[in-house]
Formats: C-alpha cells, structure tokens, sequence
C-alpha cells in the first residue's frame, strides 16, 4: 500500500467512536456512583412513611414526610409561619456571615503565614474565639448591633466561619514544598512572584476544602442566633414558635429547608471547586 492510499484509508468506527464511547463509560460510571445514594433516600422516606403509618405514631412525636411535605406546601407563602420568606432571610443572614468570615478569615492567615509576630498574636486569638460557645455570644452580638439586626445573626454565622478558613488557608500557604520553594528561590524570584506562583495555587485546595464546611457552618451560625429572639419571619424563629406550638411538620419542614440550602451551597462550591482548580489531583477521574 502507498503513503497516499495509507493516508485515505477510511479510519475505523472504534477511532471515531471512541469519544462517545468515552463519554458513555463516564456517565454510566457517574450512575453507579450517585445510585446507592438515590436508592437509599428514597427508601428512607418510604420506610419512614410505612412506620408512622403502621405504628399509628402521633405527629408531635414523629411527623410522616407527606406530611411535612404538605405542611412545607401550605406554609411556604402565607400562614402563621411563612417558610418562604423566612428562608430567604435565613439564606441572606447565612451568606452575609459567609463572606465575612471567609474575608476576614482569608486576611488573618495571609498575615499569619507572612510574618512570625502576626502568626503569636492571631493564633491564639482565633484558638480561643473557636472555643467560645454559639450560645454564649449570639446574645452579646444582639446586644452589640440590636436585636432585629441582621448584622448580629451574620456576625455570629462569621465567627464559625473565620476559624476553619483561617486554619486552612494558613496551612496551604506555608506548608509548600522545600524544593519547590528553594528552586524559585535560586532563580531570584521576589517574594511577591512565590506568593503568586507558588503559596496561592498551593493553597486553594485547602480554601475549598475549608470552604465546604463553612457553607454549612454559616446556616447553623445564623439559624442558632435566631433562636435568641429578633425578626419573627427567619427559619430559627419559626422552628422555635411551631415546636412550642406542636406544630411539628411545620418544624420539620423548616429544619429540610435548611439542610437542602446546606446541601446545595456545598454542591456550589464543589463546582467552583471544578472550575478553578481543575488540575488538583483529588478532582482528576481514575482511569478506565
């Protein structure tokens, strides 16, 4: 055979099918993975459906999940405890003590990694403000910025939030590689250009890691605070008044409405996580 009838020999379906095929495998596998999970949930909700049912179990005990699921329907808009807008607020308190402690969070430890003096000061600060109960200071920020102050639940929600960002961040931007640092070094590069280059993109995989669990620790922060008094229409307020109430479904509808805003602002972060830092080792898929 010739080079040129080399060249026009038609190529095989498996060559150009690989790419579908590739993508095929991948979401097959991406099935098997999430299925489990889906399974379980699902038959979760059916068992418990099935027990209230049989055992005849009163809804102040244990509501059954239609009807939490009909209580979430009836009370998202209108009713004694509106969840739709006591949700958004929740979810705007939560986001705001969200940045705060990440901004605030982010700023200590780029200081504590920068210099010594910084890293004996903050540390012990931020070590001791961790320790502090929710309980113990929700009161004092409502006392500080005022009571139907959103500023006070957000603070609190920050507070949770500064110690997991601070520790993490501080850890990715001082524990580079010798080599890698030594290796900049000899090439005379400014600290500015290490930090760049080097300290950053080593530590973005702990600032997401940090990241995921703060999302979830910013709602408990704002929903516990709630719980000390303020604005009627948040979801910490309509737990606490449907529970003193018997209202049960209605609190249990509240409490889901919390855990899907967790889950899904963990779910955020695993995109952005996705998209920023693609390269990490931990995002890569093995191999077929």
């Amino acid at each position: 055979m010739t080079s040129a009838e080399s060249v026009l020999e038609p190529v095989g379906p498996g060559v150009l099918g690989g790419a579908p095929r590739s993508r095929r495998r991948r979401l097959v596998q991406r099935v098997r993975y999430y299925l489990p999970a889906v399974l379980v949930f699902f038959g979760v909700l059916g068992l418990w459906e099935l027990v209230v049912a049989a055992l005849d179990i009163r809804a102040f005990i244990l509501p059954a999940p239609s009807a939490i699921l009909a209580a979430l329907g009836d009370s998202w808009g209108s009713g004694r405890w509106p969840i739709g807008p006591a949700f958004v607020n929740t979810f705007v308190q939560a986001i705001g003590g969200l940045l705060l402690g990440i901004v605030a969070g982010v700023a200590a430890a780029f200081l504590t990694a920068r210099w010594t003096t910084a890293r004996d000061s903050i540390l012990p600060i931020a070590v001791a403000l961790n320790a502090v109960p929710i309980i113990a200071v929700a009161p004092l920020f409502n006392n500080w910025f005022g009571l139907t102050n959103p500023v006070s639940k957000m603070m609190v929600a920050a507070l949770l939030v500064f110690f997991p960002v601070m520790i993490n961040v501080t850890r990715g931007l001082s524990q580079v590689s010798p080599a890698s640092l030594e290796l900049m070094r000899s090439y005379a590069c400014s600290e500015w250009t290490i930090l760049r280059k080097l300290r950053v993109p080593n530590m973005l995989p702990f600032f997401f890691t940090a990241l995921k669990v703060a999302t979830t620790l910013s709602l408990i922060g704002a929903i516990v605070a709630q719980y000390f008094g303020g604005a009627s229409d948040v979801l910490g307020r309509v737990i606490v008044q449907s529970a003193s109430a018997l209202r049960f479904d209605v609190t249990w509808a509240a409490i889901i409405m919390a855990s899907v805003t967790g889950i899904i602002l963990y779910l955020v972060v695993v995109a952005i996580e996705r998209v920023v830092i693609p390269w990490h080792a931990s995002l890569r898929e093995p191999e077929a």
